[in-house]
Parts: C-alpha cells; structure tokens; sequence
C-alpha cells in the first residue's frame, strides 16, 4: 500500500478526519461499566462457572486483547499515523496484525472487554458487548472507511479486497 498524504474533505466542514461518533475506547468502556455497576448492585444474571474457569478464560481473553491492541498501535507508529480515529490518517497501515484485520484495535478491545465480563462473572456486561460492537460498527467502523476510501481511493479498496474487516 502506498502512503498518501492527499487531503480530501470528508465531513461538512471540511475536516480531514472520519467524524467517528465518540472515541471507540469510551463507546466499549460505557456498556462495560454499566453492566459491571448493574451486576455489583443488583446482582443476578451470573454465568455461574467456578472462578477456576472464569480467571484463567477472562485473563487469557485480556492478554490476547492487549496484545492485539498493542500490535496495531505499533503498526500506527510504524506507519506514523495517528491512530485515533477522530486524528486525520496520513497513511495506510497493511503490515503486521493489519494482513489479519483491517479492525485489529476494535477486536483487542472487544477482547478486553469480553475477558473483564467472564472474570466478574456477569452475562448481562457480556450481553452488552453487543451494543458496543453495533456502535462500532455503524458509529465508528462505517464512518472510517467511507472516509479512508475518500483518502486514499484504490489503495483503500485494495485493501478492503486483501482483509477481512474482524478476521
């Protein structure tokens, strides 16, 4: 994939970035939250494994997140580009986890999020993993490649046609 520095306006006001509906961190962090919160005080809808199940599947689920969150931001700065989404992209990142996923960071953090469900034990925090994934998708995922299109054209789409969006 070539780097292109070609800037293009892709929002009404001319802005060189995708317009993501919030920072994709806080779109998983606030379903997580409200779910765990639910579950310390209300209590109830438990998956009901023993903790010698849940710990060793959630930190294995939290480690494999990390570290495909941490491959991606390498790839970002290898690539030196900004990889917030609401930051304009100055290059393509093709290498590394991104030949696996053109979303690398989005499923780390799904990840994440699903291990921290299964280590407190609470299906409904896992259950609303699933408005994250629609937030992300439609609020976040959409909007970037729209925009990424717009940017870089047929390197873009070259891509689209090489890797899968989640894996």
């Amino acid at each position: 994939m070539s780097e292109s520095t070609k800037t293009s306006p892709t929002e009404p006001e001319g802005r060189d970035t995708p317009g993501v509906l919030a920072p994709p961190p806080l779109i998983f962090a606030v379903p997580l939250l409200l779910g765990l919160l639910f579950h310390a005080f209300v209590g109830g809808l438990d998956f009901g494994w023993p903790a010698a199940l849940r710990w060793p599947v959630g930190v294995v689920a939290i480690l494999l997140g990390g570290g495909i969150v941490g491959a991606a931001l390498f790839g970002f700065r290898r690539a030196k580009t900004n990889p917030e989404p609401w930051k304009p992209s100055t290059a393509l990142v093709a290498e590394g986890i991104y030949r696996l996923s053109r979303n690398p960071m989005y499923l780390g953090m799904a990840l994440v999020y699903g291990g921290i469900a299964i280590l407190f034990d609470c299906a409904l925090t896992l259950a609303l993993l699933v408005a994250a994934l629609i937030a992300i998708h439609y609020g976040v995922i959409l909007r970037e490649e729209r925009y990424l299109e717009a940017k870089f054209g047929e390197d873009y789409r070259a891509l689209k046609r090489q890797t899968r969006r989640w894996l």
